[in-house]
């Protein structure tokens, strides 16, 4: 049953007060109306608790906590399962944030979680890489996947076929768009099909292009591809794409993207493309160096670069700058 939003935000709320007065005493505040869960102030020290996308919920916790009184601690609370990314991303910023699992109503510190090691793209599924490259499409390994795009967006995926075992290339952006295209085309050759997706698909694919259908999505993925073709915007001798500190849930999802290259003085550097406003987007990318390490850029269209941002940025204990590009679409 789906609980009226207005009835669950109160849900939480009452939630977090319990869980509150349980770990920390009296003297609170009632919670306030926070978008994705719950918030509240107790004798200088917010707290808050995520619910929607609980590992996305640090940079709106940090803005939140900045803009009420008095406040020098920020307490985040998350569920177990959510908790120890959360914590990783906590240690990039200044300030004291402590970060909180939840398990039903107690409250224990959240230990950080190591970030996960690279996943190897299965040797056999590898081998169609050549076959995507010359139907047209980009072959990219991430989280152990592979894919073909054309200018960031997915068009292909190699999977083994759970009835027979054997390597198969389907064809579509998504997995319904490949069920779909697989019960419509599915007499025609897998790279003749691909060849004619892509086709169909790169015109499309272009910075500042006529909006369409097919470059509204994944636009992030369309600003990583055009760094990748002309890595000097960004001062880089070359880039590759790289895995995102988390893995991406839905094609269709925009989630910021992750390269890595070095730049022009040979420095090694990691890369994060995002469109829109994401207050998402600065944690993500603190994320994307622990994992792959360097100097920190992030790379928005000159409309999102939103003080806001610039303000998690401020907030980073290692550095990073902003490069902006005129517009992507």
């Amino acid at each position: 049953m789906t609980i009226d939003p207005a009835r669950r935000s109160a849900l939480l709320g009452i939630k977090l007060e319990a869980l509150v007065r349980e770990h920390a005493g009296e003297s609170i505040t009632a919670a306030s109306t926070f978008p994705g869960g719950a918030a509240l102030t107790r004798l200088g020290e917010a707290w808050i608790l995520a619910d929607e996308q609980p590992h996305r919920i640090l940079g709106q916790a940090l803005v939140w906590a900045s803009r009420q009184p008095d406040v020098s601690i920020v307490n985040v609370l998350v569920e177990q399962q959510h908790a120890g990314i959360v914590a990783r991303r906590a240690e990039a910023f200044l300030g004291d944030i402590r970060v909180w699992a939840v398990e039903d109503r107690s409250l224990t510190p959240a230990l950080p979680e190591p970030v996960m090691p690279v996943q190897i793209v299965d040797q056999e599924l590898l081998a169609l890489s050549g076959e995507i490259a010359a139907a047209g499409a980009d072959p990219l390994c991430e989280w152990g996947i592979l894919v073909g795009e054309v200018a960031g967006l997915e068009v292909c995926r190699v999977v083994r076929s759970n009835e027979t075992g054997e390597v198969v290339l389907q064809v579509g952006i998504g997995a319904h768009d490949r069920e779909a295209f697989a019960m419509l085309h599915g007499d025609r050759p897998p790279l003749v099909a691909l060849r004619g997706v892509v086709q169909a698909v790169a015109p499309h694919r272009v910075l500042g292009g006529v909006p369409h259908a097919l470059n509204r999505i994944a636009t992030e993925r369309l600003l990583r591809a055009s760094l990748i073709n002309a890595p000097g915007l960004v001062g880089a001798t070359r880039l590759i794409p790289a895995d995102p500190p988390v893995r991406r849930a839905n094609v269709k999802d925009a989630v910021p993207c992750v390269a890595t290259g070095v730049d022009i003085e040979g420095h090694a550097i990691s890369v994060v493309c995002s469109v829109g406003i994401d207050l998402d987007l600065v944690p993500f990318a603190a994320d994307a160096r622990i994992r792959h390490g360097g100097r920190l850029i992030v790379v928005v269209p000159q409309r999102d670069a939103h003080p806001v941002t610039l303000e998690l940025l401020a907030r980073l204990r290692e550095p990073a700058s902003v490069v902006t590009v005129p517009s992507v679409v």
